[in-house]
């Protein structure tokens, strides 16, 4: 599914964004965020290494803020409607099945949680849960951003290294 979501992506903007354009729209999507936009962008689409990491983490990056302050609200507002009321509760439920490690250990729990390439797992999720969690921003954001990095230096070495077939800066 998520291949052919990605092969989706790219066969969509295609000719019309530029392939390191690509790769930044892909790691801000959930579910590929950085981790997919990585394996495609060396791997599928040659974007060099230099180019395609600050790609990733910036795109990656912006939807944070917006989900660890406005998703709270944005859930309650949704929670009084009829139609979206049902699956506002899925998504919470969902998150929250995986909110064992961050309750646990917050600040590390966070970092590892987002830094750990493992479906599931990543930058939307983990804000999403610190969010529910009421973990505050300032100690989420940069726990978030932390394990971003963390992620970026897994994935770098999975798309660059072993299925690039790229010396260590190349």
């Amino acid at each position: 599914m998520t291949e052919t979501l990605v092969q989706g992506i790219i066969h969509a903007l295609s000719g019309t964004l530029s392939k390191e354009a690509i790769v930044f729209v892909i790691s801000m999507i959930p579910i590929l965020e950085l981790r997919g936009a990585l394996l495609v962008a060396g791997p599928v689409l040659g974007v060099p290494v230099a180019k395609a990491i600050p790609l990733c983490v910036l795109g990656n990056i912006i939807p944070v803020p917006f989900i660890l302050l406005l998703i709270t609200p944005i859930f309650t507002w949704l929670k009084g409607t009829k139609t979206f009321k049902p699956m506002v509760h899925r998504l919470e439920a969902r998150a929250m099945s995986k909110s064992d490690q961050i309750e646990k250990y917050e600040f590390w729990g966070l970092v590892l949680f987002v830094g750990i390439p493992l479906p599931g797992t990543g930058a939307w999720t983990g804000s999403l849960i610190a969010a529910l969690l009421g973990v505050k921003f300032r100690k989420a954001f940069p726990a978030v951003v932390l394990g971003i990095c963390m992620a970026t230096v897994i994935m770098w070495f999975i798309s660059y290294v072993l299925l690039g077939g790229v010396h260590l800066l190349g």
